[in-house]
């Protein structure tokens, strides 16, 4: 028998009445009834009452115990009185009668407590997460996190998936975002580097002749966190596939997802494979995003033609489509019954953003008749309005904002626009997942701070044209065969089908300026790997802190993470980072430079 318990706290029920049982767990919280003390005992599984009475030997010594101490109760299963069941527990019809109590170990002053719901300042949880982790709430969210990894391991396994652990000491490469660099001793003076990614390793495995590979793996990037991004780590499904074209990945992918989110994801809806394909250029005009948010049935429209011609004359407007600027507008359904407060709250909203504000018109019915209100409606003749609410599906009930800018900075702010005010109208639908693939990359952008051609996204993939007409092409107008998996406005996984040829990566880096010798200087083992006969092959890295963000319906990363760190870098709850010893730095060869402030 076990020493501390024959049950746990969310296991005994009407048919332990009458047992003797242990129990173990933390003090939970007392209430005090004068001739009888209720103590919550709490575990890892939930809680059970327990109860005392105040002639018992160790009534005193309990009634003094702080919360969160550890005990062992022994005594008899009763079951509780009609009034004082609890039907919110598991355990809430039985009761223990305790016999004995032995203190397991004593517990300080809280610095935050673990019974209620007081938010306490993210700094007070970090630095104590070993409680906060306490808390049911956040218990919870961790134990799903456990739940949905052991379920997309069975699944990659089922899918006849291997699965192996690449190397955390490895090169460091000039792509991506920092390195964390690690000092070697036995190597003076250099340095392994933390992998941003396995994505090297893992072509390298399909180049070693496994069909299919994953791994639940860590990866280090020294970059700034943000909500939905973890400062230094964090874990992704890292998969890769050999002899597959995009559309393989995506089958194999997709029933995974739809599984998994209806599984853990609280009876929400999830839109059923296979997932809406949008590639990338179309997201751009129609959601001003490449992660848009489908559940806001918002869709952006090009309106720069109109604005061009005679029957429109907003002069400001008309000026900066001549020095190449764009105009987007944003159509909104049914707010015919919004106060001009509304319009002028996202007119505020769009100044707080660095923008000038943001028109609109407004639609009305007046004698059988369409009429167009708002700042700029008498700029627009007749027909202009006849074509406004034709092109862009309006009609009485329903207004259009206008944004006007340069191509990038237009898109991306409608794309701010629409979802600012799809939440003001509340039209977003917050009982469904909707997952799409973003796809058709450009695989090159034009950098404006260096004026030079860079990769937009990753190097290593397949460009969609052949290579011996790859030298011929604009490299802004070359695509790659780069996907993202999107849900509800969060990118859940970057992945691309591989470019496999040694001769096409060298043509694909040669385009931002890399020589052949630079390419096998700064990728050595990849280039060496892929000219002994490489497989077709792709895959993706789904973002494990990311989905459980969403099944838990949470805004911060750092809430469905075990022990994060904290905006800043810093684990708070272990110090670090810390300073090294003189004696550290001495075995390394290293000295810091102490420069005065």
């Amino acid at each position: 028998m076990n020493k501390y318990r024959t049950h746990n706290c969310a296991e005994l029920r009407e048919k332990n009445i009458g047992e003797n049982v242990k129990l173990s767990g933390w003090l939970h919280r007392k209430r005090d009834h004068g001739n009888l003390l209720f103590i919550d005992l709490r575990d890892h599984f939930g809680i059970t009452q327990c109860v005392i009475e105040s002639n018992h030997k160790d009534f005193k010594n309990i009634e003094k115990l702080k919360p969160e101490s550890v005990i062992l109760v022994s005594g008899k299963v009763l079951k509780r009185s009609k009034e004082t069941e609890n039907k919110e527990l598991t355990t809430g019809l039985i009761e223990i009668k305790i016999n004995e109590v032995v203190v397991l170990s004593n517990s300080n002053e809280l610095p935050l407590p673990v019974f209620g719901d007081q938010e306490y300042p993210e700094e007070i949880r970090l630095k104590y997460r070993f409680i906060d982790l306490r808390r049911k709430e956040m218990h919870e969210k961790i134990k799903l996190r456990s739940s949905v990894i052991s379920y997309l391991r069975n699944k990659m396994i089922k899918n006849n998936f291997l699965e192996f652990q690449t190397p955390i000491l490895t090169a460091s490469s000039p792509e991506g975002a920092r390195d964390f660099l690690v000092p070697s001793r036995t190597h003076k003076g250099k340095f392994y580097a933390l992998p941003q990614a396995p994505q090297q390793f893992k072509q390298m495995i399909m180049v070693a002749g496994f069909d299919k590979y994953f791994q639940i793996a860590p990866c280090f990037r020294d970059e700034d966190g943000r909500a939905d991004r973890s400062p230094g780590e964090h874990y992704q499904l890292d998969m890769e596939m050999s002899f597959v074209e995009q559309e393989d990945v995506f089958k194999i992918v997709e029933p995974i997802f739809y599984d998994l989110f209806s599984k853990f994801g609280n009876g929400k809806i999830v839109n059923k494979h296979p997932f809406k394909r949008i590639p990338y250029a179309e997201a751009m005009e129609k959601y001003g995003t490449d992660k848009p948010d489908l559940r806001n049935p918002i869709e952006i429209t090009d309106l720069s033609d109109l604005f061009k011609t005679n029957e429109v004359t907003f002069k400001i407007f008309k000026e900066k489509i001549k020095s190449g600027e764009v105009v987007k507008g944003i159509p909104v359904h049914n707010t015919n019954s919004k106060p001009r407060s509304f319009f002028d709250g996202l007119n505020n909203w769009a100044i707080s953003e660095g923008a000038n504000g943001m028109a609109y018109i407004s639609f009305e019915k007046k004698n059988s008749k369409i009429n167009a209100k708002g700042p700029i409606a008498k700029f627009f003749s007749e027909k202009a309005i006849l074509s406004l609410i034709k092109k862009c599906n309006l009609t009485e009930k329903d207004s259009i904002f206008f944004v006007c800018n340069k191509l990038i900075e237009a898109q991306k702010f409608a794309g701010l626009a629409r979802q600012k005010i799809a939440e003001e109208l509340k039209i977003i639908d917050k009982n469904k997942f909707v997952f799409c693939w973003i796809t058709d990359f450009p695989m090159y952008q034009f950098d404006e701070k260096e004026k030079k051609i860079d990769f937009s996204h990753n190097p290593f993939s397949m460009p969609q044209d052949n290579i011996k007409d790859f030298d011929k092409k604009d490299p802004l107008k070359i695509l790659a065969f780069q996907y993202d998996l999107v849900c509800n406005g969060y990118e859940l996984s970057s992945g691309a089908i591989r470019n496999h040829l040694p001769e096409f990566l060298f043509k694909v880096f040669g385009k931002v300026g890399y020589s052949k010798e630079m390419v096998k200087k700064s990728f050595p083992g990849m280039i060496n790997a892929l000219s002994y006969g490489s497989p077709p092959h792709g895959g993706m890295a789904p973002g494990i802190d990311r989905i459980i963000m969403l099944l838990a319906d949470e805004k911060n990363i750092r809430e469905v993470t075990l022990f994060p760190l904290n905006q800043n870098a810093e684990d708070l709850m272990m110090g670090a980072p810390s300073e090294a010893s003189e004696k550290q730095l001495k075995e390394l060869s290293i000295k810091i430079d102490r420069k005065k402030s």
